[in-house]
């Protein structure tokens, strides 16, 4: 298994979105490359993230940025839907070069490669969202989220 985390606003969506993925054995709400002590719970600077344990054999990087494009704006800074700051933004985070660099790769490849607000670095810290937290779409399906409905079924089913 290898592992990359995946900041695409509300981690309540993104992590019942990515965890129906093929390929993708688990998932993980938290938060990503912060400045604040992990102890308290400002999370100052953190950007909302999943970790996103998944098998390089059955899904490429590539193929999970392209189901991660399904369900982020990715011209938007510090925002998706109606969830607005710095802890929203869109980032692709890893401890391991290869995957910061085919993420890197595929966005340059894209046509609309300059408008893109994807931050791609390496992670730096990551701290596990509290349990109220964890897979709370499976748990509250009609709790807030900023990706439609069937978006976020449409890989349910297989």
């Amino acid at each position: 298994m290898e592992e990359i985390y995946f900041a695409g606003g509300c981690l309540w969506g993104v992590q019942e979105f990515m965890r129906h993925l093929p390929g993708v054995a688990s998932t993980q709400a938290g938060r990503a490359n912060g400045t604040s002590d992990t102890t308290t719970a400002t999370y100052d600077g953190y950007a909302e993230c999943v970790r996103t344990q998944f098998d390089p054999k059955q899904v490429s990087v590539e193929e999970l940025m392209d189901f991660f494009f399904e369900i982020i704006d990715p011209y938007s800074v510090n925002r998706q839907g109606d969830d607005v700051g710095e802890k929203y933004r869109t980032g692709v985070y890893s401890l391991h070069s290869e995957h910061l660099l085919k993420v890197t790769n595929y966005l340059r490849a894209r046509e609309d490669a300059d408008r893109i607000a994807i931050e791609v670095l390496p992670l730096s810290n990551y701290v596990k969202s509290d349990d109220e937290h964890q897979d709370r779409l499976t748990v509250r399906p009609n709790d807030y989220c900023h990706i439609p409905q069937d978006i976020l079924h449409k890989y349910k089913a297989r």
